[in-house]
């Protein structure tokens, strides 16, 4: 239980399926009450791929391309960081890009991986966290626990996205324009506050991996300036 709760605080404020959802009403508001579920649907299988994918199989690409966990926690923890200090003062206007204009009816289907699923739903930050939260087990028996645990987070996520996608116009509508950019800097500043405590974790490690470097790299001229000493004694001593 505590697994679950640490993975969905730590989820659903990157995510952000409220905020998101006004991106997915401006973006789909020609499409049709049928259409915006099945998009919603199609949104919210990719978000689940994608986060239960960086939670499994994250720490083996670290490992193919010699990335360790340190540097990825500071590195995750600054792209959460600024994505939090982003949406922090810009409130729940997201920037939406690559999304271009095109003559006639929208094919609403091509948008549902680029831009709505990645990177508007579930980003670098999004990964990162995930990649982050997959290399904190430790004993085999703690791993199935984990893993059973966030993944059934990861499923609550990704069927609160379908919920706020499928009826976005119904959370416009209840939260307002000025509640729904009060819910947003909430969870931003919340953001923001755990991309700092994730590159303060990194930080802490690698701070902790020098001290060790210099203390075995000091006490390698220690032992010498003690060895060589009872060395010559001993030649002495002989001859």
């Amino acid at each position: 239980m505590e697994t679950f709760l640490l993975v969905l605080a730590a989820l659903f404020p990157v995510v952000n399926p409220p905020g998101s959802s006004l991106i997915f009403l401006s973006m789909t508001g020609s499409a049709s009450g049928e259409t915006r579920r099945f998009l919603a649907r199609r949104v919210a299988v990719n978000a689940f791929f994608i986060m239960a994918a960086s939670l499994l199989v994250g720490g083996l690409i670290l490992k193919i391309y010699g990335i360790s966990v340190p540097v990825l926690r500071v590195a995750g923890g600054l792209l959460v960081a600024a994505t939090g200090w982003k949406l922090l003062n810009e409130g729940s206007h997201k920037a939406v890009d690559g999304v271009s204009s095109r003559g006639g009816k929208p094919d609403f289907s091509d948008l549902t991986f680029y831009p709505l699923t990645l990177p508007l739903t579930t980003g670098p930050g999004t990964i990162a966290v995930m990649i982050s939260l997959g290399l904190s087990h430790s004993t085999q028996q703690e791993n199935v626990a984990f893993f059973v645990a966030a993944l059934f987070a990861v499923i609550v996520v990704a069927f609160t996205i379908y919920v706020c996608f499928a009826y976005s116009h119904w959370v416009a509508r209840v939260a307002g324009s000025v509640g729904t950019d009060i819910l947003v800097r909430l969870t931003a500043f919340i953001l923001f506050c755990l991309g700092l405590q994730i590159i303060w974790s990194g930080a802490s490690e690698l701070i902790g991996t020098i001290a060790v470097q210099r203390a075995a790299s000091d006490q390698l001229p220690m032992t010498t300036t003690m060895i060589v000493p009872h060395v010559v004694s001993r030649i002495f001593a002989i001859g």
